[in-house]
């Protein structure tokens, strides 16, 4: 476990350690840890330029005005759209490209638990915010985020560090059981962060879980019997559960800045590309999804804790059975089906 303190003591260190000017993507920043993460990075953040990507026009407007009082020299920008729509994420991230010369962070948090809805796209909408969405989201803006000369990060928001069993015959997961439906998305989570990493490896990838905390995440819920009892029993427990907002914010914050978390490659240290240095901190180099100490690609729990060697054995024989390629295969077929092309021109 990562004490919060330590956390907090690392993210005071961003004004001094990381360059002013820092670009930040967050898709999904309208509710839940996305915007808790993009207030307290504000906060800490010189003159960031921050780019919300998002459903709610009326949710932006109060967010960004709330971190314009939080860091008056940053500049915040919305732009509205559907995002499981792999179309749209193109579109979207074309407006990024004209926006933006690199990009520093990218923080995906965007997700539904509409489990039985499909997109105008043949995809289920939980299944394509939580793949499809993000990986098509990663591609597209990697040469932005290599462009960066100073930190180069991507965090996806999801089920980290419960990596599990995954059926090559349903990969979409269509009717799954929710247990089985999350351990089979957290593993083609990781798997998709780990074949990006290969193509960018001057780039750090992190898979997060944020614990239970409060979100946007179950209003387009369509609740069965079994889901309706566990939504039941997740607000009885919430007073006792639920991670705090502003610990959320400070933890993701801390993942998406910390030198902890460095790439595969990690280069020279100029202008804080590794992260906020560990330096008189009570802090280690974290254990990448390989089961080595900086290897690039993280999946962390809810106090920042890596995966166990039981996950990392289950990703270790992904790799080598084939099911990380079949998987990738499948996700890029997917983008040549829907879009015609498997990157935006």
């Amino acid at each position: 476990m990562v004490n919060l303190s330590d956390v907090i003591a690392s993210n005071e260190r961003i004004p001094s350690a990381l360059p002013s000017g820092l670009v930040a993507v967050f898709v999904g920043g309208t509710s839940g840890v996305g915007e808790y993460t993009l207030k307290a990075f504000a906060r800490y953040a010189r003159a960031p330029t921050v780019i919300i990507v998002g459903r709610s026009q009326e949710a932006a407007n109060r967010i960004m005005g709330e971190c314009q009082q939080l860091n008056p020299n940053g500049h915040f920008a919305f732009i509205r759209a559907d995002v499981s729509l792999l179309k749209n994420v193109d579109d979207v991230c074309r407006q990024i490209h004209e926006k933006v010369s690199f990009i520093n962070v990218l923080f995906e948090s965007q997700g539904s638990m509409a489990f039985q809805s499909q997109t105008s796209e043949g995809l289920p909408v939980s299944f394509a915010l939580a793949a499809h969405s993000r990986l098509r989201f990663i591609l597209n803006l990697l040469p932005l985020i290599q462009k960066s000369d100073s930190l180069r990060r991507v965090v996806s928001v999801g089920a980290a560090t419960c990596e599990g069993a995954v059926d090559l015959d349903n990969i979409l997961a269509t009717g799954f059981p929710l247990i089985k439906m999350r351990n089979q998305v957290a593993s083609i989570g990781t798997l998709m962060l780990e074949e990006a990493q290969r193509r960018a490896p001057d780039v750090a990838f992190v898979h997060t879980v944020p614990g239970v905390v409060e979100s946007g995440i179950m209003r387009d819920v369509q609740p069965t019997l079994h889901l309706s009892i566990i939504i039941g029993v997740s607000r009885l427990l919430a007073p006792f559960i639920n991670v705090p907002p502003a610990e959320c914010g400070e933890r993701h914050v801390f993942v998406a800045t910390s030198a902890a978390f460095v790439p595969h490659t990690p280069g020279t240290d100029a202008g804080g590309s590794q992260g906020v240095p560990l330096d008189g901190l009570v802090l280690e180099t974290a254990r990448g999804t390989d089961g080595k100490a900086g290897s690039g690609v993280y999946s962390l729990g809810p106090k920042d804790d890596p995966a166990t060697p039981k996950v990392e054995k289950v990703l270790r024989q992904f790799r080598e059975d084939g099911t990380a390629a079949k998987v990738w295969d499948a996700i890029s077929a997917d983008f040549m089906r829907i879009t015609g092309r498997e990157l935006i021109p």
